[in-house]
């Protein structure tokens, strides 16, 4: 076969599956200063969450997996549940995220999910198991924790780590500060989020 006819041959095969890419939905991306990307779903306990629905309401969201030491560390330590209930009793809508794929550490059912609030006596408004990693990949959640905090007007006012102590030990809990309160509180207060950007630590998420 010459070599015209075999690069013909292969495009020929390679050419639906190019077009099938380019056929793709192209998800919208999470930046900050922008509109936050809206999703829906439906929480752990059956009822329907649609982000656009809380315009005029500062949103955090928390990716997070009950098996990650680095989430055991804030939950163990009480840590996500004060800051959950100091940001929700201003007010804020507090949305945790499980979007560990099945068979995946952290992946669990909505029962259980209900039984992991109870247990750690969490404060957050709905719990969201994104099994198909869909809203995940569309804020690129990357670790649990990884947090996000939407302004009033549904753009994207700070991305990153709950706080600045990148280590599983609940101690450093005590010393850390926590970028979640301050972009929370800095919002309050009608002021621009001071650190709007910060690097997530903690597992990767299992998608």
């Amino acid at each position: 076969m010459s070599k015209k006819l075999a690069y013909l041959a292969l495009a020929l095969v390679f050419a639906p599956i190019v077009l099938g890419m380019a056929a793709l939905p192209v998800l919208a991306s999470a930046e900050v200063g922008k509109p936050a990307p809206d999703f829906k779903a439906t929480d752990i306990h059956g009822h329907e969450f649609k982000l656009s629905e809380q315009k005029g309401k500062t949103v955090v969201l928390e990716w997070t997996n009950n098996e990650c030491p680095f989430v055991k560390k804030h939950y163990g330590s009480g840590n996500m549940q004060a800051t959950q209930k100091q940001a929700t009793d201003k007010g804020v809508v507090w949305v945790s995220i499980v979007s560990s794929a099945p068979g995946k550490q952290g992946n669990v059912t909505p029962e259980q999910a209900i039984e992991i609030e109870k247990e750690v006596g969490a404060h957050d408004t709905a719990r969201i198991l994104d099994e198909s990693g869909e809203i995940g990949h569309m804020y690129g959640a990357k670790t649990t924790p990884h947090m996000f905090v939407i302004d009033p007007e549904g753009k994207l006012a700070y991305a990153g780590a709950i706080d600045d102590q990148p280590s599983p030990d609940p101690e450093t809990v005590k010393t850390a500060t926590n970028y979640v309160l301050a972009a929370v509180n800095d919002l309050s207060e009608g002021h621009e989020v001071a650190t709007p950007v910060t690097t997530p630590y903690g597992c990767g998420v299992k998608y």
